[in-house]
């Protein structure tokens, strides 16, 4: 047996006001100023949240000092809440690009493995099917992509998942991706026939930004040979920033495999013969399971997907 309310009764006694309040004071901070900024009293605003108490069955708020601050039961509702604005700026997008007599509007996110492989075949598929569909293309770190796929801002992507965050969105495995050492053409090791990761220390290092999967096995690694990861470094998800830095300086990267083959085939970077040890979790297409996908999603992952079978 269960007490969870039933949906239909929840939408009825959920307003969308409701929803702007909780919104509001998540990004304020405070009752005060969320009320404020939607022209409301304060004693308005209490009154809603009562109501959206009432209607949750749930305290949302605790008093802490004079303020209050959001409960574990709050957080939730704030982060659905969030999830909402997200289908709603979608929805909004889209009507207006179907007003404008347009075919619409795709926006993916991905991390870099998939570029120049995957994802470049899936976008030609899409074109072909959709020739006049508007494809936005963001390439950032995986915990990045989940916000924005969270947000609404992005509709799909590419990246990792962890488990805790399995439960909200869709994660279809595609690939491992092996990592590899880079360095500029004129770099002091890019003659050597063997590197040891540890040699690799003495000179400075770009790293993604902590909190990205990649830096997590960097990070790993360090460890493992018990030492600090290199003082002053240099945090970029950026691609080109990398190849940038490493082309005009001795500095130290490391990027997925694929890219790296791809830009030594052009001369732009050299890829040390150094293995790391710890390997990267299997990356895949992501979606938000609270908000349907339109079809030209459906179809760049099918499309995805078929790239990666063929890859295997």
């Amino acid at each position: 047996m269960t007490d969870q309310i039933p949906t239909a009764q929840l939408l009825n006694r959920l307003r969308m006001r409701q929803v702007a309040l909780i919104l509001a004071i998540g990004e304020h901070g405070t009752l005060r100023k969320a009320a404020a900024d939607l022209g409301m009293t304060q004693p308005a605003a209490t009154k809603m949240i009562q109501e959206l108490e009432s209607a949750l069955g749930q305290r949302l708020f605790e008093r802490v000092g004079r303020g209050q601050k959001l409960t574990a039961a709050g957080n939730s509702v704030l982060g659905h809440f969030r999830g909402m604005r997200g289908s709603v700026e979608t929805m909004t997008r889209e009507l207006s690009e179907l007003r404008q007599g347009s075919a619409g509007r795709l926006s993916v996110g991905t991390i870099m493995a998939p570029s120049p492989t995957l994802l470049t075949h899936a976008v030609i598929a899409l074109k072909g099917a959709f020739p006049l569909l508007s494809i936005d293309i963001t390439m950032d770190t995986s915990d990045r992509l989940l916000d924005l796929l969270r947000e609404g801002t992005l509709d799909v992507a590419i990246g990792r998942i962890r488990d805790e965050h399995r439960q909200d969105y869709a994660f279809s495995p595609l690939a491992n991706e092996a990592l590899a050492v880079v360095v500029g053409m004129q770099h002091p090791l890019a003659g050597q026939r063997k590197v040891a990761f540890s040699n690799l220390l003495d000179y400075p290092w770009i790293l993604q930004p902590v909190g990205s999967p990649m830096r997590e096995v960097l990070d790993q690694e360090f460890r493992m040979l018990q030492v600090a990861p290199p003082r002053g470094l240099i945090e970029t998800a950026s691609i080109l920033t990398t190849t940038d830095l490493i082309d005009k300086t001795d500095m130290v990267a490391v990027m997925p495999a694929s890219i790296a083959m791809t830009y030594a085939q052009h001369r732009l970077v050299h890829v040390l013969p150094c293995r790391i040890q710890h390997k990267m979790e299997a990356f895949g297409s992501i979606s938000f399971k609270a908000r349907p996908i339109s079809e030209a999603a459906a179809f760049f992952l099918s499309a995805i997907h078929a790239g990666g079978d063929a890859i295997k």
